[in-house]
């Protein structure tokens, strides 16, 4: 069965051509065409989510592990504009979505009919292409020009594109084939060498402080194959994040436990010659305002398409893959010993903070922090693990995590909004068990991401609960107004009931003895995905955060 519209089949074919193999479609009327098509064209995966908001970071998580696109599927008015969070979320991430929505005819928008809003370019500011097709038979080779741009765009450019389908009815009428359409082929583009590898031997040559930093990145052996040869160059620092996945003895792996303590000699001496920049988005404030005044000589940033002038020195953008650009590069520089201590300098620092970080968390009290500590230990090996946004992520980055483990965040937008419906996107579509960490907010903003019949029963979600937005007292500025409440938001939720209506098992801590307790079994095979509620208290988090750094 399959929807007699012509632009609908055309739709339907165009992505099944290029492989868009996984749909996540909301209900609607506007839509019946395309809904009909897509559940039965072979090979395409259709899911089903009724809150727009939740699927498109659900398809944002798919497409996140596949790293190729996925499509949302909605009807008209504002149903469409509730995938805006999870769009300006893959346009800074560089994940590829598909944006369709079905839309009224052009003569039925703006005289009242229900349903109804501006459709055609509302994504302007956070969209790589879109494509507006007409529901006019002359108009089919334009159409099917306007998708493969589209799909292309998205591949390609690693981001989302929007299709608006504007139909009319009627909306359900069905033919037994589908047409046969002529799409053209996508030729993948070259990789374009746009700087002078001279010149910036010549630079590498004459740096004796050369910092490596790495932004967010999915786990790749290439990656980190080809930076292993700089990981023992005295003259090179390699600063990452957790969510940079690379591991390794010779790496500043916890950036702020580092470079908190620094006064301005330290920052004089640790400033780097030469800064070399790949990946996307960093978490560290702190490393960003240490390169904003401190600024090097020359800033390179590698990226197939995006300059990232993140620290307002950017003299170079190295438009090649950075696996290609350092396997190549390191070929043409000099590899004698240096007099340089830069690296040397650097790995002192981080091992006597080191030390500092095991004796302070030894006597630490029941907090956040602490729970972190147990927490992050416990997660076995080869596992996804999920992070949600504001203070979990910056608790999680003061840690060394197992080495085996796949670590992902929305980083593009820094949002809280979609973490969830991201996780168990991703968890769907992976092999390893997937873990979710989250604060409490997070999770309860989110919490119709658990209205979701395709949860793996390995799913896992630990909620950091601390009664409210705990970063707002860990940043300064809030706590100095007198309404703190309004940032904070403090309640008394639990998620136990939401487990009871989703169908997920549910267990509670409120101490040290009883996390580790349930943690030995949490993440084994069970019959229904698992959610465990962490409760800390509130009142001393932030003391004993600040005390941390303290003795550091």
């Amino acid at each position: 069965m399959y929807p007699k519209k012509e632009l609908a089949q055309l739709v339907v074919s165009a992505c099944g051509h290029y492989h868009v193999d996984s749909v996540i479609i909301s209900p609607g009327s506007r839509n019946a065409p395309l809904t009909v098509g897509f559940s039965n064209y072979p090979g395409i995966k259709t899911y089903s989510l009724v809150d727009e908001r939740c699927a498109a970071f659900f398809a944002l998580g798919i497409a996140q592990q596949t790293k190729k696109p996925a499509a949302i599927v909605c009807t008209s008015g504002s149903a469409l504009l509730n995938y805006y969070p999870a769009i300006a979320e893959a346009f800074y991430s560089r994940i590829p979505l598909l944006i369709i929505s079905a839309d009224r005819p052009k003569h039925l928008i703006d005289i009242g009919d229900g349903q109804t809003i501006r459709q055609e370019y509302v994504f302007n500011n956070h969209i790589l292409f879109s494509a507006n097709l007409k529901e006019d038979k002359e108009k089919k080779s334009e159409n099917i020009q306007l998708l493969s741009v589209a799909v292309k765009k998205a591949i390609e450019g690693k981001g989302p594109v929007h299709i608006n389908i504007p139909f009319d009815e009627p909306l359900y009428e069905t033919v037994d084939i589908i047409g046969d359409f002529d799409f053209p082929k996508l030729i993948q583009g070259q990789e374009i060498l746009n700087f002078q590898y001279d010149t910036a031997v010549n630079v590498w040559n004459e740096s004796m402080k050369i910092m490596i930093l790495v932004g967010e990145n999915f786990p790749s052996e290439e990656v980190n194959k080809c930076l292993e040869e700089y990981f023992s160059d005295e003259k090179v620092i390699i600063l990452t994040e957790t969510i940079s996945n690379i591991y390794h003895p010779n790496i500043i792996n916890s950036i702020d436990q580092v470079i908190t303590p620094f006064t301005e000699k330290d920052f004089e001496v640790f400033k780097p010659e030469l800064l070399i920049t790949f990946g996307g988005m960093v978490v560290s404030k702190r490393i960003k305002q240490f390169l904003r005044k401190y600024s090097p000589k020359h800033h390179w940033h590698i990226d197939e398409s995006r300059a990232m002038n993140t620290y307002f020195c950017l003299t170079a953008h190295i438009t090649l893959k950075p696996e290609r650009f350092f396997s190549e590069f390191y070929e043409l520089v000099k590899k004698k010993e240096t007099k340089s201590t830069y690296q040397r300098s650097w790995l002192e620092v981080k091992a006597e903070r080191k030390e500092r970080h095991i004796q302070f968390l030894k006597n630490v009290a029941y907090s956040d922090l602490g729970a972190c500590e147990i927490i992050l230990s416990s997660i076995p090996d080869h596992c996804q693990l999920q992070i949600s946004n504001s203070s979990v992520i910056r608790y999680t980055q003061l840690f060394d995590l197992n080495p085996t483990l796949k670590v992902f965040c929305n980083r593009g937008t820094s949002g809280i909004d979609g973490s969830t419906s991201t996780a168990v996107g991703a968890a769907v579509e992976s092999k390893e068990q997937t873990v979710f960490v989250t604060g409490d907010i997070s999770f309860y903003y989110d919490s119709n991401a658990l209205w979701n019949s395709y949860i793996p029963k390995s799913f896992r979600i630990i909620i950091l609960n601390n009664s409210g937005g705990g970063i707002f007292k860990i940043i300064p500025g809030p706590q100095s107004t007198n309404v703190l409440n309004y940032f904070e938001t403090p309640h008394d939720l639990t998620a136990e009931y939401l487990a009871k209506t989703y169908g997920f098992g549910y267990r509670s801590v409120f101490n040290k003895k009883e996390l580790n307790s349930s943690l030995a079994d949490f993440y084994q095979e069970s019959g229904q995905p698992e959610i465990l509620e962490v409760f800390t208290p509130s009142d001393i988090n932030d003391v004993i955060l600040k005390e941390y750094f303290k003795n550091l």
